[in-house]
């Protein structure tokens, strides 16, 4: 799952769901069923999702854990954000809040400070968008997650660029880049790349642009991505400009 493979994660998942429930109720089920959400989540499988977010949030009330319900909270609160209905993910999101500010849980924070960001950039809100992502960076320095510094740091540049700020933008894509690089995730790497070649062709830095596609076209047909055409469309006509 992260290294982006997400069709083999999914695979592996619904064959422990399998066996799991073939087996009887086990104290892993939760886990299982929650990061199978989570693959089909990035899948865009999100009804799929939000059916198993919520058997993992009914087992989780039954014994209340805040910590374990915040971090599915958060995760239904993003659910409905991708399904376009932002409004119903937001109840979700200040519930999980709640839960896990107490906590000082960091993981799950930076997770909740990203999304929350997201929103805000999404309404064109920049200043308490960008506040949002440093929130959410700060968490996740203090716990080391880098998966979750690599994201951040890409919706972070996204939102400086679509702010019309291409220098801060293009730092924090380079950063998020490095990370995605670091993990050895290279479709989070490819979808940087694709945002530093629409920078650096606005600027007219071509050559720029052409390196990033030409790392990026690679990874289409690796991980075979829907992006591929595109991407190796805009290389050819760079190529000849």
């Amino acid at each position: 799952m992260h290294r982006g493979d997400l069709a083999q994660a999914r695979h592996y998942y619904e064959l422990a769901l399998m066996e799991e429930r073939a087996s009887g109720p086990t104290s892993s089920l939760t886990d299982t069923l929650g990061n199978l959400g989570n693959v089909c989540a990035m899948l865009g499988a999100l009804d799929e999702a939000d059916r198993y977010y919520r058997e993992v949030l009914a087992l989780q009330r039954a014994e209340p854990d805040p910590r374990a319900i915040g971090h599915t909270l958060v995760n239904l609160g993003n659910i409905h954000a991708e399904s376009g209905y932002p409004d119903r993910a937001r109840p979700y999101y200040l519930e999980a809040l709640d839960l896990l500010l107490p906590l000082q849980d960091h993981r799950a924070l930076g997770i909740l400070y990203s999304n929350l960001g997201l929103q805000e950039a999404a309404a064109q809100h920049y200043e308490e968008a960008i506040a949002f992502f440093a929130q959410a960076l700060d968490a996740h320095r203090v716990v080391g997650d880098e998966d979750g510094l690599a994201v951040t740091y890409s919706q972070l540049g996204k939102t400086f660029w679509d702010a019309g700020q291409a220098d801060r933008a293009e730092k924090c894509l380079n950063n998020a880049s490095e990370h995605f690089i670091k993990l050895g995730n290279e479709p989070g790497e490819a979808a940087v790349l694709r945002l530093l070649a629409s920078l650096y062709d606005r600027r007219g830095d071509r050559l720029s642009a052409i390196r990033c596609l030409e790392r990026v076209v690679p990874i289409d047909h690796r991980y075979r991505l829907a992006q591929a055409e595109e991407d190796a469309a805009r290389l050819g006509v760079l190529r000849q400009s």
